[in-house]
């Protein structure tokens, strides 16, 4: 049986693009497609681009985790890839095909193909989570043990990377929702800042945060409609990458400078308006990371907290017990249970 990508049967979740075809674009880490089906294989018919890095697929097949090498590639290229096979024949099975890369990756799922039937996998939980993060909500070199609050290992080259255990999708697991995960490493809040997408144009949240495809290495930008999902928690995890000015390429960028703050600040309670608008009223949960920061960061953060509130917007800011003072280098699988699990309890408490 072969089913078009966009058919009920299959269930996705996160940011996506459908063509007329019936295909099905992912841009975003996390974005996933949900197979059910009776069959002892499954393939599909990718177009992909992998602009730099060893990249993969991630998968979960019948709950257990592995991935799929992709070449590494400058151009699209077309291929069948087999998901799974041998698979025991009469049995229900389950395959959760997701993005485990960030903006360096681009995939179009054509169709799905098994030797048996495909049933309707379980719909999404109600509840909806919407993250806008950095490499650390992207689950960049989490898998690289032995490093645990230590520096990144030199020449890591994307080999570590896979969101599916970041602390923000742990999170939305633990609570039972779902997510729409819309974070990118070196990500900052200001275009110009932070060094996504260096050294050409290093586009900010205020770029990123309303498109679906958010890069120009894959097309033309194109814009978010944000009534495909309405939010009822939006996690802003940014703050991270902001001291770095891409433009000059150095770090130079003061936050305690009154006018420079102010900019910030400003430009991020813009965002968190147009959210508020769009989502009728979501929570939102203002937050950095326990990655080494400048708390001066926080400390405008919490102010932005403060003054949304203030116009009757609900608006918290979490801070980890080990907020900005963690790890030299991105945290590692245990480090984001560590926030994962503080970050449920500071959700929980607010729900």
């Amino acid at each position: 049986m072969i089913i078009k990508a966009n058919d009920e049967r299959i269930i996705s979740m996160g940011r996506k693009n459908v063509t007329p075809e019936g295909s099905v674009k992912f841009y975003h880490a996390g974005t996933q497609l949900h197979f059910r089906f009776k069959g002892t294989y499954l393939k599909i018919n990718l177009l992909y681009e992998n602009c730099w890095g060893e990249l993969s697929l991630g998968l979960l097949t019948d709950g257990i985790q592995n991935s799929i090498p992709l070449l590494i590639n400058q151009e699209l290229r077309s291929e069948c890839i087999v998901l799974a096979e041998n698979l025991e024949s009469g049995k229900t099975h389950d395959i959760i095909l997701y993005k485990k890369h960030g903006g360096n990756q681009f995939l179009e799922i054509a169709e799905a193909e098994t030797d048996g039937e495909f049933i309707k996998a379980a719909p999404l939980p109600e509840l909806k989570i919407e993250v806008y993060g950095d490499s650390v909500c992207a689950g960049e070199v989490i898998d690289a043990d032995g490093f645990e609050g230590k520096n990144d290992p030199e020449d890591h080259n994307c080999r570590y990377t896979d969101v599916w255990n970041s602390f923000v999708m742990q999170t939305a697991r633990s609570l039972g929702t779902q997510i729409h995960n819309i974070s990118q490493g070196g990500l900052a809040l200001l275009n110009g800042t932070g060094y996504f997408n260096e050294p050409q144009d290093y586009p900010g949240l205020e770029t990123v945060y309303d498109r679906t495809n958010y890069t120009d290495m894959f097309g033309e930008l194109d814009e978010w409609d944000f009534n495909n999902y309405k939010a009822d928690i939006v996690i802003i995890a940014i703050g991270q990458n902001d001291r770095h000015d891409g433009i000059n390429e150095n770090d130079n960028i003061n936050i305690v400078e009154p006018s420079y703050r102010e900019k910030w600040k400003s430009a991020y309670k813009k965002i968190c308006r147009r959210l508020n608008e769009a989502y009728g009223g979501p929570c939102f949960i203002l937050t950095t990371t326990i990655l080494f920061h400048d708390v001066a960061w926080d400390e405008a953060i919490g102010e932005i907290k403060d003054e949304l509130v203030s116009e009757g917007i609900k608006a918290h800011h979490n801070i980890f017990i080990r907020n900005g003072k963690g790890t030299p280098g991105h945290p590692r699988l245990s480090e984001h249970n560590e926030m994962a699990g503080e970050l449920t309890g500071f959700i929980k408490q607010i729900l």
